[in-house]
């Protein structure tokens, strides 16, 4: 009886705590409401915009399930290339309807970390905004491994993103609280390798 009890009533809290969501991939266009799925916790609205150079490169939009920890705007900021992830997390059946607004303008907040400038890993870089931790990537493009480093967001540096990150990359990955922290290190990453990490993040979910 107790065992009959148990099933029961873990398959009806299951249903109890069980959203349904719109789903779309990353890029798609207009309201985007073809398609529904089974969300555990919440339902999102997720924008992905891409900066180089003072240019928007990408400016994507999706809608899927959220954990507590992807609500909301990080960003990760190698210098020359920037990438503000903004998720909009709602609680109630098919609520992610709405799109996702531009990112915020993002000023200085005193947080300094290593950045790679040339053949060196020695430049300062001013972290803005939420950016309250140091990052230090390695990327691979092409078969040649590069360091990459920066600022970034407690929410780019949760274990959920981190990981998508490290799959995307295809390298290490690390971050860490502290002014500096990421060390200075030599590298050889140019421009292409700066901002390659970045576009990559298209694909977080």
């Amino acid at each position: 009886m107790h065992l009959l009890t148990l099933f029961f009533g873990t398959v009806l809290l299951h249903k109890a705590y069980t959203l349904t969501c719109y789903e779309c991939p990353m890029g798609s266009r207009g309201t985007c409401t073809d398609t529904q799925k089974e969300c555990p916790a919440q339902c999102a609205a997720i924008r992905v915009t891409s900066y180089a150079g003072g240019s928007k490169l990408v400016d994507a939009h999706m809608k899927s399930c959220a954990a507590a920890l992807e609500c909301g705007e990080g960003s990760i900021n190698f210098g020359v290339a920037k990438t503000v992830i903004t998720s909009k997390c709602c609680h109630s059946n098919l609520c992610n309807t709405q799109p996702v607004p531009e990112p915020s303008r993002f000023s200085p907040n005193g947080r300094k970390c290593f950045q790679c400038d040339g053949q060196t890993c020695t430049a300062t870089l001013n972290c803005e905004g939420n950016e309250d931790h140091c990052i230090s990537t390695t990327v691979k493009v092409g078969g040649t491994k590069s360091t990459v480093k920066g600022c970034a967001s407690k929410m780019v540096c949760s274990n959920t993103a981190a990981a998508e990150l490290k799959d995307t990359v295809g390298g290490d990955f690390s971050c860490c609280e502290g002014d500096y922290c990421n060390s200075a290190s030599s590298t050889s990453a140019g421009l292409l390798l700066l901002v390659t990490p970045l576009i990559s993040l298209v694909m977080f979910s």
